[in-house]
C-alpha cells in the first residue's frame, strides 16, 4: 500500500502461513497473517499475525507487537518471561531465541525490522 490506512485487525482476512515442523515442541498450533505494508527495501513490515494454541520455538526479527485478541506466554532464552494478552504490547530483539505457549488462538499487529540497517 503506498497510501495511509486504516485496518479492524479483529476481522482481518489471514492467509496461511505455513509453520516448520521442526518449531512444533506441542500441540498442533496454526499460524496465518497478513502484511499490510512493507518498505521498498524490504527492511520494514507491518502486519498482522495469528497463532492457535499450542507450544512453538522461534528465532526472533527486531519487532514491537500489541495482543488484540488471544493470550500466550513467551520465555525469552537468557531472558525474561513474557505473559501477553489483549491489550500488552511486547517488543521482542533480533536473534532472541523465544519458546511461545500460546494459550488461547492469539492475534497481535505487529511492526518488523529485518535485515542489516
Amino acid at each position: 500500500m503506498t497510501h495511509s490506512f486504516a485496518l479492524h485487525i479483529p476481522d482481518a482476512d489471514l492467509e496461511p502461513e505455513p509453520l516448520d515442523p521442526e518449531q512444533i515442541v506441542s500441540g498442533n498450533p496454526e499460524v496465518t497473517g497478513k502484511v499490510v505494508w512493507e518498505s521498498a527495501d524490504g527492511r520494514q513490515i507491518r502486519g498482522i499475525w495469528q497463532i492457535t494454541p499450542g507450544v512453538v520455538t522461534d528465532t526472533e526479527a527486531d519487532e514491537l507487537f500489541v495482543v488484540i485478541s488471544g493470550s500466550a506466554t513467551i520465555e525469552v532464552a537468557g531472558g525474561p518471561v513474557l505473559r501477553v494478552g489483549p491489550g500488552d504490547m511486547a517488543v521482542l530483539r533480533a536473534g532472541d531465541r523465544t519458546t511461545w505457549t500460546v494459550h488461547k488462538t492469539l492475534r497481535k499487529a505487529y511492526a518488523m525490522n529485518v535485515g542489516s540497517a
